[in-house]
């Protein structure tokens, strides 16, 4: 089973209509007693230019954004495989993302 660590960007199978698509891991690792979920943002190559999509080049991506108003809870099973690890300065753009979008 897969093992998705924060940073981390992976392909996965979000489901018929939210499809296979890359997605960013955004939350800590769960324990043994909390819920099997990892939360995601998705990321999506048909922006529209909205406040919640941020714009981070990645490599191994095409050109388009993560969608912070998308963030979603999934399983582990849903992962595909790793595609790269953001850099901290790339997280901290998705953080403020979030933050913004959450009201934190």
């Amino acid at each position: 089973m897969a093992n998705p660590k924060r940073g981390e960007v992976w392909l996965a199978d979000l489901g018929i209509a939210a499809k296979v698509r890359p997605v960013l891991v955004v939350s800590v690792e769960y324990s043994d007693g909390d819920y099997a979920l990892i939360s995601v943002v998705p990321h999506t190559t048909s922006t529209r230019g909205a406040a919640f999509e941020v714009a981070v080049p990645v490599p191994r991506l095409k050109a388009g954004a993560f969608n912070v108003q998308g963030l979603l809870a999934v399983p582990p099973r849903v992962f595909l495989r790793k595609i790269v690890d953001l850099q901290a300065d790339q997280m901290e753009l998705i953080d403020a993302g979030l933050r913004q979008w959450l009201g934190l």
